[in-house]
């Protein structure tokens, strides 16, 4: 029973399930998810102290404050991926290992630039995507680290994802815990 109680945790949302296409509708819908992140990640952390920030939201895992860092660093390297993907041919994107990014210095410092960041991140992430054409969303990028080509409908529902699953991650810990 641990497993899945771990499992659980790791997943508060479920796991990302993967796309071939996107209908308009289905679109929007990711786009506002996109569009919500960074006030609903705010919210879930707001009135906590450095004590709760540096709590793991799971055992073995991240603390909140390495989660705040990481949103941003994440949906930084997608919006790269995404302007890549509209300016090149299958251009091969470059991965980066996010569980050291999550121990470099900055993941330890106060999260306030970060949601900030993320805040100024999204006011051009998301009318770029609602700019997008049809064709536009089938564009791909090569990602070598898994041997495949992403489109960018797969990568918008998998950033929409993104967003919500690490909110849940902070307010799943915040309900387990009481913290008000």
């Amino acid at each position: 029973m641990a497993f899945a109680t771990e499992t659980d945790l790791r997943y508060p949302i479920g796991k990302s399930q993967p796309v071939s296409s996107l209908t308009p509708a289905e679109r929007a819908a990711f786009i506002q998810q996109i569009a919500e992140a960074p006030v609903k990640l705010r919210a879930a952390v707001t009135g906590l102290d450095d004590q709760q920030l540096d709590t793991p939201y799971r055992p073995g895992g991240w603390t909140v404050r390495q989660t705040v860092h990481h949103v941003p660093d994440s949906h930084m390297n997608a919006f790269t991926r995404i302007k890549l993907a509209l300016t090149e041919e299958v251009p091969t994107i470059k991965p980066y290992f996010e569980a050291r990014w999550a121990e470099l210095a900055d993941a330890k410092a106060p999260i306030d630039p970060s949601l900030d960041l993320l805040d100024a991140l999204h006011q051009r992430w998301v009318p770029l995507l609602r700019s997008l054409t049809p064709s536009d969303w089938q564009r791909e990028f090569l990602h070598p680290a898994q041997n495949k080509r992403m489109s960018l409908d797969q990568t918008l529902a998998l950033y929409a994802w993104h967003g919500r699953h690490h909110v849940a991650h902070i307010t799943a810990l915040r309900e387990r815990n009481s913290w008000r």
